[in-house]
C-alpha cells in the first residue's frame, strides 16, 4: 500500500470521526438533563433551587467527587453509587409509606399482588418527568418530598457525625465530619437528588430515562432497553467481522523484515547532547513517582477491608480514602506522561542530529514546572478534601472531583502551558530533519502531529466550568481520558517505538512508516468514536450508545494481533549479540503487547457492550480493565521507554540483570495475580448481585462486607506484595545505574 493512500486514509478518519464526535457533542448539550430554576412540591413549597444543585455539585467535588463512591457509575469502588443508593432509599421509603397507608403493614410484609400494585403507583410517581420547561421547575409529590427529606437526613448524618451511622461510615471509608458546614450538607443533598432524578425521569416523549434506564433496579422500573440488546448484538457481530478481516489482511500483507541484524550497534558512537543528558533527572522523578503511586495504591486497597485504618493505624485522619485514591490515579498520569515526554525530549535531537540553542535550558525549565505542578496539585487536592478551601478556590486550586482530571483548574492551565513548552522544544529540535526530503520525513510528520495532539487535546479539560452540567462535563472529561491518554499518546508511543527500531537499523524506514500509518488509521478508526462507550449512561441520547457500542468493538480489533507484535519484538531481542543489551526495554514492549491484548482487549470488551456495562458500570470489573490497561499498557510502555533511554545514555555499560529481571517479572506477575485472584472475582460476584437485585445492592456495605467477599479482598495482598517488591527492585535498579550497583565491573 502506498504512503499517499495511507495519508488520505488518516486524514479521512480524523475529519469524519471528529465531525461525528462534535455533532453528537452538540446533541449532548441540547439533550442534557435540565438543571431547573427550582425543585418544588405540588403545593409550591421550594425544596431546592437550581443554584443549590450547582453549588451541591461543587460540594461533592470538594469531597473528592469521583474518588469517593460513584455518580452515574463513574468513580471509586469504595462507598456506594450515590445515585443508585439515593433512588433505592427513596423508593423503599415511599413504598413503605404507601403500604402502611393502604394495608397497614410494611412493603416487605405484603403479598406479591399487593407489592406489584404499589410498584405501579411508585413508578408512575417517580418516572413521570415533571420538569416544566416554561416555568423551569421540577415538581414532586408531597410523598416524594418526604422521601427526599428522609434521604437528606440520612446523608447528612453520614457525612457529619451521626453515631448510628458510624459503622456505615467506616464501611464506606468516610471520615467523621467530612462536611463541617450544615449548609454544605444541604447543598450536597440537592445535587444527589438532581443526579438521581436524571436516572429515573423519562425523557420527554420517550419511555427511557435521561441515563437510558441506568442504574438497574426493578423496584423503580429501571430495566435494560431494547436499544441496549440491539447494539450489544451488533457490536459483537462487528467485532467478529472486524477480527476476521484484520487477520486476513494482515496475513496477506505481512512480510518478513528484510534487514539483517548488524554485528555492532549503530548507536554506540552517538554522542549525547547537553539537553539529552539533562533528561536523566526526569527518569529519576518518574521512578520515585512510581514508588509513591504504588504506596498510595496499597493504602487505598487496604481501606477496602479496614475502612479508615491501615493495620490499626487511624491513617484516614490525615490521609482519607478519597485523597489516597486521588493521588494514586493522579500520580499514574503524571509519571507515565513524564516518562513519555522525557523520551521525546531525549530522542528529538537524535532524530535531526541537531541541538538547538538553549535546548538544555528549556528542558530544565520544563522539569521545574512539572515539579511545581505535581507538588502544588497534590497539596491543593488534600486541602480541598479536608474542607480548607471555599467552593470557588477549591475549583481553582483544590480538587475538581473528576477522575483523571482531579487537579484544580489553575494546575490544569499550568500543565497545559508545560505541554506547549514541551511541544516547542520538540518542534525546534526535529524541524531540521523535517525540512529535509529524507526517507523518514513521513514518519517525522506523524511524530510531529502526535506531539501537537498531545498538547492540544489536553485543552479539552478546560471546556467545562465550575458549575457546568455534569452530562456536558463528562463529555469533555472523556476527551481528555480517552482521546488524550488512550488516543494520541498511543500514536506518539507507536511512532517513538518505530523510530527506535529504525535508529537501530532493525527496521527499514519505509516499512516502519507504512506500518505506523496503517496502525494509526486502524486504531483511530475505532478509538475516536469509541470515546462514546464511556457515555452510555451519563445523560446522553441513545444515538451515543449506538455509536459507542459500534466503534468501541472496532477498538478491540487491532489488539487481537498483539501476538504478532510480541513475537516480532522477541525475535528482535534475540537477533544479535549487541541487541541483547536492550533485552529488558524490548521485554517491556512485549509486556505492552500482552497487556494490550488481555487488559485493553479482553478485559476492555468484557465491560464495553451496552448490556454488559449496564450491569457492570461502577463495579470491580472496571478496575480490572483500568489497572491492566493503564499500568499494563501505558505504564509498562513508560517503563520500557525509560529503560531504552537509560540504555542509550551509556551503551558501553553492562547492566546487572538481577534487579531488573526481578522487577520485570514481579511487576507483571503481581499485576496479573492482583486482578485474577482478587479484583475480578469480586467484580463477578457484584455483577451477579447487580443482575439479581440491582446496582444499589452490588455496591452496598451489606453485600461488600460479606465474609467471602472480604476473603477475596484480603487475597489482593498476594498480588500487591509481589507488585510492590517489583517496584522497589525497579527503583533500586534505576538509581543503581548512577550509583554503580546495577552495573557489572569492567
Amino acid at each position: 500500500m502506498s504512503t499517499k493512500k495511507l495519508w488520505f486514509g488518516f486524514i479521512a478518519v480524523m475529519v469524519i470521526s471528529f465531525a461525528v464526535l462534535l455533532y453528537y457533542g452538540r446533541e449532548i448539550y441540547r439533550q442534557a438533563p435540565p438543571v431547573p430554576d427550582k425543585v418544588i412540591t405540588t403545593d409550591g413549597t421550594v425544596l431546592f433551587t437550581g443554584q443549590d444543585i450547582k453549588d451541591g455539585q461543587n460540594v461533592w467535588q470538594s469531597l473528592g467527587g469521583h474518588q469517593l463512591g460513584t455518580i452515574w457509575g463513574h468513580g471509586a469502588y469504595q462507598a456506594p453509587d450515590w445515585t443508585a443508593d439515593w433512588l433505592h432509599r427513596e423508593a423503599v421509603f415511599m413504598l413503605d409509606h404507601l403500604a402502611t397507608e393502604s394495608y397497614g403493614a410494611l412493603y416487605d410484609q405484603l403479598s406479591e399482588e399487593q407489592k406489584a400494585s404499589l410498584r405501579v403507583t411508585l413508578q408512575r410517581d417517580m418516572r413521570t418527568n415533571t420538569y416544566d420547561q416554561r416555568k423551569d421547575v421540577i415538581e414532586v409529590s408531597p410523598l416524594r418530598a418526604k422521601a427526599i427529606a428522609n434521604n437528606s437526613l440520612h446523608y447528612g448524618g453520614l457525612f457529619t457525625n451521626d453515631p448510628e451511622l458510624a459503622q456505615l461510615r467506616d464501611a464506606y471509608s468516610i471520615p467523621e465530619n467530612s462536611l463541617k458546614d450544615p449548609e454544605r450538607v444541604r447543598l450536597l443533598n440537592a445535587f444527589f437528588f438532581w443526579a438521581s432524578w436524571a436516572c429515573i425521569a423519562e425523557r420527554p416523549g420517550q419511555d427511557i430515562t435521561y441515563t437510558n434506564n441506568w442504574p438497574a433496579d426493578e423496584l423503580i422500573g429501571n430495566k435494560p432497553t431494547g436499544a441496549m440488546l440491539l447494539w450489544t448484538g451488533f457490536s459483537v457481530i462487528l467485532l467478529l467481522a472486524g477480527i476476521g478481516l484484520m487477520v486476513w489482511y494482515y496475513a496477506s500483507m505481512r512480510k518478513e523484515e528484510e534487514l539483517a541484524p548488524l554485528t555492532a550497534s549503530p548507536v554506540d558512537s552517538s554522542k549525547q547532547t547537553p539537553s539529552q543528558r539533562a533528561t536523566l533527572k526526569y527518569f529519576w522523578i518518574v521512578t520515585l513517582l512510581i514508588l509513591v503511586q504504588v504506596v498510595m495504591g496499597v493504602i487505598t486497597a487496604h481501606y477496602g477491608v479496614e475502612g479508615q485504618a491501615f493495620y490499626g493505624i487511624p491513617l484516614a485522619d490525615w490521609l482519607p480514602y478519597s485523597i489516597s485514591r486521588t493521588w494514586h490515579v493522579q500520580l499514574a498520569i503524571f509519571w507515565i506522561a513524564t516518562s513519555w515526554l522525557a523520551t521525546g525530549l531525549y530522542y528529538a535531537p537524535a532524530i535531526s542530529g541537531h541541538e538547538p540553542k538553549f535546548q538544555r535550558l528549556g528542558v530544565n525549565v520544563l522539569f521545574g514546572a512539572l515539579l511545581v505542578i505535581v507538588v502544588g496539585s497534590l497539596a491543593g487536592q488534600w486541602m480541598g478534601v479536608m474542607q480548607k478551601l471555599g467552593l470557588i478556590s477549591n475549583f481553582w486550586f483544590g480538587h475538581q472531583g473528576y477522575e483523571y482530571v482531579d487537579l484544580g483548574r489553575f494546575w490544569q492551565i499550568f500543565l497545559l502551558a508545560g505541554l506547549f513548552i514541551w511541544l516547542f522544544l520538540m518542534g525546534r529540535a526535529i524541524w531540521p530533519a523535517l525540512v529535509k526530503r529524507s526517507d523518514s520525513r513521513h514518519l517525522l510528520i506523524l511524530f510531529l502531529i502526535a506531539c501537537i495532539a498531545i498538547a492540544v487535546f489536553y485543552a479539552a479539560g478546560l471546556m467545562w466550568g465550575r458549575q457546568t452540567n455534569l452530562a456536558i462535563a463528562e463529555y469533555w472529561r472523556w476527551w481528555v481520558v480517552h482521546l488524550w491518554v488512550e488516543g494520541f499518546f498511543e500514536v506518539f508511543a507507536v511512532v517513538v517505538m518505530a523510530f527506535l527500531f529504525v535508529r537501530m537499523q532493525l527496521v527499514q524506514v519505509s516499512t516502519a512508516t507504512i506500518a505506523v500509518l496503517f496502525t494509526t488509521i486502524i486504531f483511530l478508526s475505532g478509538g475516536i468514536l469509541g470515546t462514546f462507550h464511556h457515555l452510555y449512561f451519563t445523560g446522553t441520547p441513545t444515538a451515543v450508545m449506538a455509536i459507542g457500542a459500534t466503534f468501541s468493538a472496532l477498538e478491540v480489533v487491532p489488539l487481537v494481533l498483539m501476538g504478532y507484535e510480541a513475537y516480532d519484538n522477541l525475535k528482535i531481542s534475540r537477533s544479535s549479540e549487541w541487541i541483547k543489551a536492550y533485552k529488558w526495554p524490548i521485554y517491556s514492549f512485549i509486556a505492552v503487547a500482552f497487556w494490550n491484548l488481555v487488559g485493553a482487549g479482553i478485559f476492555g470488551f468484557l465491560i464495553n457492550p451496552p448490556i454488559a456495562l449496564y450491569y457492570m458500570q461502577g463495579l470491580n470489573t472496571t478496575p480490572v480493565h483500568g489497572h491492566t490497561a493503564l499500568f499494563g499498557v501505558y505504564g509498562m510502555l513508560g517503563i520500557g521507554l525509560m529503560l531504552f533511554v537509560l540504555r542509550d545514555m551509556d551503551t558501553t555499560a553492562i547492566w546487572k540483570e538481577t534487579w531488573i529481571k526481578f522487577a520485570f517479572w514481579m511487576i507483571n506477575i503481581g499485576l496479573l495475580a492482583m486482578v485474577l485472584i482478587s479484583v475480578l472475582p469480586v467484580g463477578f460476584a457484584q455483577t451477579v448481585a447487580s443482575v439479581q437485585e440491582g446496582l444499589w445492592y452490588a455496591r452496598s456495605a451489606e453485600f461488600l462486607q460479606q465474609d467471602y467477599i472480604s476473603v477475596f479482598k484480603w487475597l489482593r495482598v498476594i498480588g500487591d506484595t509481589m507488585f510492590g517488591l517489583g517496584t522497589l527492585a525497579l527503583v533500586w535498579f534505576v538509581f543503581g545505574l548512577k550509583g554503580g550497583w546495577s552495573l557489572e565491573k569492567k
